[in-house]
């Protein structure tokens, strides 16, 4: 116990040390403060849609779901499929997804001490959309075109690490140029079946790669919040770990903290829950890499703090991007559309107002 309060104090020091804005009853509340915008931009997005449905019946359906309450009326029922059956779904999963993305990317942007990381950087996102192409042009020869992703994109950061790795050591530079080499090709692969597919595989192709949460359900709900949750407590309990890691290995190993072992399991716990979260939804870029910066440029360094304050505002962020792909247009706009165009201003805003920081 002696031990944890020290380790407390230490981490608690060097966010001070870091210029640290905010005391810790702040960032609580700042977090607190996060939670709420989640829950408010998912009572809206169950709401809104091209079908208007009113808030109390929204409600009413959710409940009588929930508490196992009698049938909605005979008239409702095209309402509840609509509100249960596919709204519902699709605002879990965009949160999952978006919490997914964030915490790996304020994982890997520790690990690797460097704020442009995002979790496709280690060609996880090249790597599923390998599998799910090889799922869709083959699909005879695999179970499903999640699974497929969800493998190859495993596969894709496995083989990166595996290359990285000399003389028991992963150099952070190394690791991110394996990453850059296998995701270059996996991309040509993915073009090459784009090449030899027939036209009905290279649209299917086509929206994956876009992403989006078209078909999301129940099973894809229950499949893949669990793991996400899972590994996001997994890495929030190492945040102070990672305080250290991303003072430098020398730095943690004088601390008594072994920077390979946490990078190995962070990158780890990065990965699942980034591939599952690509295998399901397809490829959002952007939300790794803006959320956990913008937290960390409220919060500070403290990775107790950002990790969850990423996780938080990914969510509503997704969630809120999602609702517009929907809602902005008669026909379906492909989610990763719609953070690609927020996205690149915001870096370009980034490099104009930070840019020195940011490099250095």
């Amino acid at each position: 116990m002696a031990g944890y309060l020290r380790d407390a104090s230490l981490l608690d020091d060097l966010a001070c040390e870091e210029g640290d804005e905010f005391s810790i009853h702040s960032k609580l509340i700042i977090l607190l403060a996060l939670f709420a915008l989640l829950l408010l931009t998912s009572s809206a997005a169950v709401v809104l849609g091209a079908y208007k449905i009113s808030i109390a019946d929204v409600y009413a359906i959710i409940l009588s779901h929930l508490l196992h309450l009698s049938e909605v009326q005979e008239m409702d029922s095209l309402k509840e499929i609509i509100v249960w059956d596919l709204r519902l779904p699709r605002v879990l999963l965009a949160i999952t997804v978006g919490i997914a993305l964030s915490a790996a990317g304020a994982a890997f942007q520790g690990c690797f001490r460097n704020p442009l990381v995002e979790p496709y950087i280690l060609g996880i996102s090249s790597g599923a959309a390998f599998g799910a192409a090889m799922g869709i042009v083959f699909h005879q020869f695999f179970f499903s075109v999640q699974v497929s992703a969800f493998l190859f994109g495993s596969l894709a950061v496995a083989l990166a690490y595996g290359i990285a790795r000399v003389n028991k050591e992963t150099p952070t530079v190394t690791l991110i140029l394996a990453g850059v080499i296998l995701g270059s090709l996996f991309s040509a692969a993915v073009s090459v079946l784009k090449y030899i597919s027939n036209d009905s595989a290279l649209r299917e192709i086509v929206f994956w790669l876009m992403g989006g949460f078209y078909f999301a359900s129940w099973r894809d709900v229950a499949l893949v919040t669990p793991v996400v949750m899972l590994s996001f407590l997994a890495i929030w309990s190492l945040g102070w770990k990672l305080n250290i890691l991303s003072m430098g290995d020398d730095e943690a190993r004088g601390l008594g903290v072994n920077p390979e072992k946490y990078k190995l399991i962070l990158i780890a716990l990065a990965t699942l829950m980034t591939s599952i979260a690509v295998s399901t939804a397809g490829i959002i870029a952007w939300v790794g890499l803006m959320m956990p910066h913008a937290t960390r440029m409220i919060l500070g360094p403290d990775h107790r703090f950002v990790i969850p304050a990423s996780a938080l505002l990914g969510g509503s962020y997704l969630l809120i991007c999602d609702t517009m792909a929907r809602t902005l247009t008669s026909s379906e706009i492909p989610v990763g559309i719609i953070t690609s165009l927020l996205g690149a201003p915001y870096l370009i805003y980034l490099l104009r107002t930070r840019g020195k920081a940011i490099l250095e």
